[in-house]
């Protein structure tokens, strides 16, 4: 797949995301009667709220933490430090899987929806939901694996046609509404019977709308867009600050608009669809508003619209697989938790596509019976990014902000634990997704373990003048436990290498001290710097993840830049060979000597031009 790096105006990439936020009409209306039933409505208005004073701000401030893109989990991952942030990570990204996966399937599902209702369709068609999702989760693989690019441009054209269609249909509900005046008082006294009073039917709201939290996606992959975003071009390329304020208007402008047509739909579907026809196996099961386009609109404009919404439906799927390709290469690899292949798109694309007939296969391409793992998916990455803000706002001593993302934070972890609790589907794909990237990237890490894992190695001037005046000679280099810098301890292990190895003197040693920063990481940039201690001592400090690694790769480069094989001592350390090498995959750490050796062999198969390895 081909990415675009090409910048566009803030309301085209709006369009972008909105592919996933806007086609949640295409069911949300129908779903929600399923969950709140005349309340639909009311449970909408609370909704919105939630969305406007609670999800809107929290990713606004996330669009101002991860200005390129890289969205609420990487902001966890720098507040998290070490492991503890990497497995919170690898936790977010199976409910982010959830999320994509369910969004691929479940519109496609409601496509298939649209598709077998139109009336034009072949009656060969009914009851072949299952295959005809299939086929359009293949037709969107096929596109990944062929390409994909100019996802905006087409993006743009579907969502304008798509809006202003629903424009039409919920308009005229509307003036049915308006010329039937009965349906009004016919729901409020229904609502009056059923549930007594106004504060009832507000307190019965506030505890149905988890059920609705499908409105609300979207957000996510409003801040992982921002990278397409037009700023200006005097922006700091750290901060770029007209970038920040579009993505706000692009975050703002969308949930403004969604509101809108969220609460318009509800409305006129719940006053103007009979009961019976929302339950499965009804015409509005899954699609009220096709069903009262074709009602009210005749079956040239109903199947205009059912083409529409079956085609940003599917591109919904686009959006959510896109999001995937972007998402799982920018963190398993790093974290040397993903397998090569993972950074390739087509291998990825046919699991990605695999999976997703799985799911679809699982739920038999049920629109409502998937509702409830989407919104999980969705609610846990709106609760992770709500606690993120709060947790940046606290850094940053904003105790006003701290209090008000927390607040928000609380009401979603209720949404979240109360969906799952109503719909337990959502945590158990996710639970699974979570345990197959830890299963796979555990794997993956211990049989990358003994790859080089440097990304650039640089050195100081004085690292470079040690190494320009060793090398006339002969390149050796100690390894030397930074932990232990005095004097004394230099003093001895000179004297020790000296003695071990035979050498004439200890003139030409040169110390390398590895200091482990984060032991979590895979991968590092090494930065080498020299300096002289207790007057005599020549010291190259290297600052990496893991010591054998950082060593391995040292003195290959080293090799490279003075044409001299270094020789490399160490001392043997004592412990359980099993447990050393547990200690190096976790903490970087380890037996030394012979792991460095190893990343060395694998390194540079042949032998003669291999830095000479000394352990004694």
């Amino acid at each position: 797949m081909t990415t675009s790096t090409t910048t566009r105006p803030w309301w085209q990439v709006m369009c972008l995301t909105g592919v996933d936020y806007f086609s949640t009409l295409g069911y949300q209306p129908g779903i929600a009667f399923l969950a709140a039933g005349l309340l639909s409505p009311l449970a909408t208005v609370v909704l919105v709220l939630l969305t406007l004073l609670g999800a809107l701000p929290v990713y606004r401030r996330v669009a101002e933490e991860s200005p390129h893109g890289q969205g609420s989990i990487a902001m966890l991952e720098r507040l998290l430090p070490r492991w503890r942030g990497k497995v919170f990570v690898l936790a977010l990204l199976g409910f982010a899987l959830t999320d994509f996966i369910i969004t691929i399937t479940l519109s496609a599902a409601d496509a298939s929806a649209h598709v077998v209702e139109n009336p034009h369709v072949p009656e060969a068609l009914h009851g072949q939901e299952l295959w005809i999702t299939l086929g359009l989760i293949s037709l969107l693989g096929a596109v990944f694996l062929k390409g994909f690019r100019e996802a905006i441009g087409l993006a743009v054209a579907l969502v304008i046609v798509y809006l202003s269609l629903n424009v039409v249909v919920i308009g005229v509900g509307i003036v049915e509404v308006l010329r039937n005046g009965h349906v009004v008082t016919d729901w409020t006294a229904a609502l009056t019977t059923e549930h007594g009073n106004i504060a009832l039917m507000i307190a019965v709201s506030l505890t149905l709308f988890p059920k609705l939290a499908l409105g609300m996606s979207g957000f996510e992959t409003g801040v992982a867009v921002m990278s397409h975003v037009r700023g200006s071009p005097d922006d700091d390329p750290m901060s770029p600050a007209e970038r920040i304020r579009n993505t706000k208007r692009l975050l703002t402008t969308a949930a403004v608009i969604m509101s809108v047509f969220l609460i318009c739909s509800s409305f006129v579907t719940a006053l103007l669809i009979p009961t019976a026809e929302f339950e499965e196996g009804g015409q509005a099961n899954g699609r009220a508003l096709a069903y009262l386009a074709h009602l009210r609109l005749g079956d040239v404009f109903g199947t205009a619209y059912d083409l529409s919404t079956i085609l940003i439906l599917w591109f919904a799927g686009a959006s959510a697989m896109a999001g995937m390709l972007n998402l799982i290469p920018r963190y398993l690899p790093r974290y040397g938790m993903a397998p090569e292949w993972a950074g390739a798109v087509r291998p990825l694309v046919c699991v990605l596509t695999a999976t997703a007939f799985l799911i679809t296969w699982i739920f038999d391409a049920d629109v409502d019976a998937q509702g409830g793992a989407y919104a999980t998916g969705v609610l846990v990455l709106m609760t992770s990014a709500s606690v993120a803000v709060a947790l940046a706002a606290r850094k940053a001593r904003q105790r006003g902000w701290t209090v008000a993302f927390t607040a928000i934070a609380l009401v979603f972890t209720y949404t979240t634990l109360d969906n799952i609790k109503e719909r337990p589907d959502g945590l158990k794909i996710g639970a699974c997704f979570i345990a197959a990237i830890v299963v796979v990237s555990l794997l993956s890490r211990l049989t990358r373990s003994l790859e080089l894992r440097t990304t650039e190695i640089t050195y100081d001037a004085r690292a470079e003048v040690f190494v320009r005046d060793c090398a006339r000679r002969t390149l050796r280099l100690v390894a030397h436990d930074p932990a232990h810098a005095d004097a004394g301890a230099y003093r001895a292990k000179v004297r020790h290498i000296v003695d071990a190895h035979d050498l004439a003197n200890g003139g030409d040693l040169v110390f390398v001290e590895v200091v482990v920063d984060d032991y979590s990481d895979f991968e590092s940039r090494i930065e080498v710097v020299g300096s002289v201690r207790h007057g005599e001592y020549r010291v190259l400090t290297v600052r990496a993840s893991t010591i054998p690694n950082a060593l391995a790769a040292l003195a290959l480069d080293l090799r490279e830049q003075s044409g001299v094989r270094p020789h490399v001592y160490f001392e043997w350390t004592e412990g359980n060979p099993l447990t050393q090498f547990a200690r190096f995959l976790l903490f970087g750490a380890g037996e030394v000597a012979p792991l460095t050796r190893e990343v060395l062999r694998r390194a540079e198969p042949d032998h003669r031009r291999r830095p000479h390895i000394h352990a004694g």
